[in-house]
């Protein structure tokens, strides 16, 4: 058997058998969650909390201040920040900005690998949380939401991670990467999911994991995938043969005004701001 598919052997047995190690959320983003869930809970504690991790608090300013807020007048402290977020959107807005601790590596290669992971997950979510906002500007009575496109637009290729940490004890397979795309490809939305249920994640994020590259799953309704995938094919993440055909799928459905719209001053800067967020 090659190497490389003794690793996708080991890989699916470990899945199939619950075996696979999983990425832990970040201790900060869990106490901030399990704050939130705290019907008791005021926006000074949750300052609090968050003041536990100084980098967290520093993006939450960056955050409560970006164009993307809507908001001129600077905030200048966390306490003036989450209230500004308000303790609805904080809950997933924190947990977002502290998944790029989870794309770390003592192992060079490995480091490089995530790296461009968390890279590209940037760019799609720069894409799907400007796509979010202007279909908001048109459908103001939906469930769906901007601080759950932030998080989930973060969280949807998770799944790689446990493929390149088990790849990272076969160094072999790096000789061949378009194996390393092949078993991502096929395994890290099953991955995905499973992370999401583990960190007791909603329905919604577990669906972004799971499904936002299976070409056979197509909800009718405008959901939180949509979003992602039209962020992905953007971006060119999502590799496929007809991009403008690709995207017309989502004009049709009503999930974007019109392929124009990428073209668009308005959603340029709008994407720039949302990119403002994450530098």
């Amino acid at each position: 058997m090659s190497t490389e598919n003794a690793l996708l052997t080991i890989l699916i047995d470990r899945i199939n058998n619950d075996t696979l190690v999983l990425p832990t959320l970040p201790e900060i983003a869990v106490k901030v969650r399990q704050a939130a869930d705290d019907s008791e809970v005021n926006l000074m504690q949750m300052a609090d909390v968050i003041s536990q991790d100084p980098a967290l608090a520093a993006r939450m300013i960056k955050v409560a201040n970006s164009a993307f807020m809507g908001r001129s007048l600077k905030v200048n402290t966390l306490n003036q920040a989450v209230t500004r977020i308000g303790l609805r959107q904080i809950k997933n807005i924190a947990t977002a900005m502290a998944m790029e601790q989870l794309f770390v590596s003592n192992n060079k290669l490995i480091k490089a690998y995530m790296d461009k992971a968390w890279q590209q997950t940037l760019k799609v979510a720069c894409q799907a949380i400007t796509c979010m906002d202007f279909y908001l500007r048109v459908n103001k009575h939906t469930s769906l939401n901007k601080d759950t496109i932030t998080l989930a637009s973060l969280v949807f290729n998770i799944g790689v991670l446990p493929i390149l940490t088990e790849a990272e004890r076969h160094p072999e397979v790096f000789a061949n990467p378009s194996f390393l795309a092949h078993a991502i490809q096929k395994l890290a939305g099953k991955i995905g999911g499973s992370i999401m249920r583990e960190w007791g994640f909603t329905d919604e994020f577990v669906e972004v994991a799971e499904s936002w590259s299976n070409p056979n799953y197509k909800p009718d309704h405008a959901c939180y995938v949509d979003f992602i995938r039209i962020g992905a094919i953007a971006e060119g993440i999502l590799q496929v043969s007809d991009k403008a055909g690709s995207l017309q799928i989502y004009e049709d459905k009503g999930v974007i005004r019109s392929l124009e719209m990428f073209t668009s001053d308005e959603y340029l800067s709008t994407l720039e701001d949302v990119k403002s967020m994450f530098d």
